[in-house]
Formats: C-alpha cells, sequence, structure tokens
C-alpha cells in the first residue's frame, strides 16, 4: 500500500454495526482524529441528517455525503473515519474510500442490528417498521460492503475486541 492510503481508517457497514462506537476507540488507541462522516454533514449543512432527507430527498442527501467524504479524504490528516451506512451506495464513494484508506466492513446479525437501533428515532431510512424497514435494507444492500479490505462480524464481540481485530490485520497490511 502506498504510504497516502496509510493515513485513513475508514468504516463501513450497515447501521448499528459499532462504526461510531468502534471509531471513538479506534482514534484514542490510535492518537488520530476521528470523523464521523454524518456528523461533519450535519455541521457543513447546519441541518439534521433527518431534515436534510425531509427537505432534499435520499438522493439530495447522497450528493451531499459524497462531497463530504471527498473533502474528509482528501485531509491530510492521520483520522479515523465513521462514515454513514449507506455511503457505500455510490460507486464513486466506493473508489475514494479505496483510493484513500484503509477499509473496514463492520457487519453483525439482522438481530443484533434490530437490538441496536430500534429505539433510534433520529434515523431516516428507519421510518414505520423497524424490523421490517431493516430486513429490507440488509436485503438491498447484501454486498454493498464486500469491497472492503477487511470485514468484521460484530455480533458477538464487544467493541474493544472489534478495535484488537482492525488493529492486528491492520498492522499485517502495512
Amino acid at each position: 500500500m502506498e504510504r497516502q492510503q496509510l493515513k485513513k481508517l475508514v468504516l463501513i457497514g450497515f447501521m448499528g454495526t459499532g462504526k461510531s462506537t468502534v471509531s471513538r476507540l479506534l482514534s484514542e488507541k490510535l492518537g488520530w482524529k476521528r470523523v464521523d462522516g454524518d456528523e461533519e454533514i450535519e455541521r457543513l449543512e447546519n441541518k439534521r441528517i433527518s431534515d436534510i432527507f425531509a427537505d432534499d430527498g435520499e438522493a439530495g442527501f447522497r450528493v451531499i455525503e459524497t462531497k463530504v467524504l471527498e473533502s474528509i479524504l482528501a485531509n491530510e490528516e492521520c483520522a479515523v473515519v465513521a462514515t454513514g451506512g449507506g455511503a457505500v451506495l455510490s460507486a464513486v464513494n466506493r473508489e475514494l474510500m479505496l483510493k484513500n484508506g484503509y477499509v473496514v466492513a463492520l457487519k453483525a446479525s439482522p438481530e443484533q442490528i434490530i437490538a441496536r437501533v430500534k429505539s433510534d428515532t433520529e434515523r431516516p431510512l428507519l421510518q414505520g417498521d423497524a424490523v421490517e424497514r431493516v430486513t429490507l435494507l440488509l436485503a438491498q444492500r447484501k454486498h454493498a460492503y464486500d469491497f472492503a479490505h477487511l470485514t468484521i462480524d460484530t455480533t458477538n464481540m464487544s467493541a474493544e475486541e472489534v478495535v484488537a481485530a482492525i488493529l492486528e490485520q491492520w498492522v499485517i497490511q502495512q
């Protein structure tokens, strides 16, 4: 891998797989900045994600998401980047991630995901029946995360165990 690529550890995965929690722990362990794609979008747009979805629809949100992801990955600073669950839906985003970082996909069982996200009212894609929505979205995104350099199933792991597994594999890649 080129030296440039080692400046970003990019976490991808469906909602509720642990990207936010793992990114916090990883950044602490590495002494790197942590950047959450969704938080960055809200900061730059000065709007909540749910409001962007309401005003501009998912398509409008995805355009903003690509622009923000590009800016995050172009930054020279070392960082752990937690992307939004749907960031991988764009081929442009997948290419940006692979070109600029070591990409780690977090996955979990549908039951575990539902248990983790069912009470979260801030997730625009979960409006309505959360179980039905998660099941449908997981089916639609079945192979969306397959491009990652590393995939870890977080279902029966603590966040600390996930971080240890990522660091172990990442070190091997360097």
